[in-house]
């Protein structure tokens, strides 16, 4: 493998971005009951099999290729995922505990740092999990979907940072000049 393969399109951190954005969409909408009949029970499985299993697997393949980021976040947010779904049905204070410390691994990688778009998932991901762990220990349906929809665009922005590297699409936001009345010139 390519050691000089930039942040973010090796072909490991693709699958893992696709398996995060998919079990994370999945995740977002069957909290916001915007799908008529779709709850967050219907993403057990793809939280089991996509998240959890496959995750970790692309977790394990990044760590040997070299990638300690991408493996960590990986191979973590897998386990995590597979705990969720097989622990489906637990109590209220028991589902909100793990909800929050999930949030709190969230909320590491989000401050390890990496690429922007990688962050942004983290960091979406933080929000959606601090409402829904809020909302489940307030019983709160209201707040719940606030929390999924947090959910559905962190899904989203993994699948756009899994799509964008082999789409040769952009990655970055361009900056403005620093100061009124300044332009760039090129």
């Amino acid at each position: 493998m390519d050691k000089d393969v930039s942040a973010g399109s090796g072909i490991t951190t693709v699958a893992g971005r696709l398996a995060l954005g998919i079990t994370l969409l999945a995740f977002g909408l069957g909290h916001t009951s915007v799908i008529d009949g779709v709850s967050a029970a219907d993403a057990v499985s793809i939280a089991q099999y996509v998240g959890g299993i496959g995750l970790f697997v692309a977790g394990l393949v990044a760590l040997r290729e070299g990638d300690g980021a991408g493996g960590t976040a990986f191979s973590v947010l897998g386990a995590l995922w597979f705990t969720w779904a097989v622990s489906e049905g637990a109590s209220g204070n028991e589902a909100g505990l793990f909800l929050l410390l999930f949030a709190l691994v969230a909320l590491s990688l989000t401050l390890a740092g990496g690429d922007r778009l990688g962050q942004g998932v983290y960091g979406l991901l933080f929000v959606s999990l601090v409402l829904l762990a809020i909302a489940v220990f307030a019983e709160n349906d209201g707040l719940a979907k606030v929390g999924g929809w947090f959910a559905v665009a962190a899904g989203a922005v993994a699948w756009y940072a899994a799509t964008a590297a082999p789409a040769h699409w952009p990655t970055a936001v361009p900056r403005r000049a620093a100061g009124r009345g300044v332009t760039a010139t090129g």
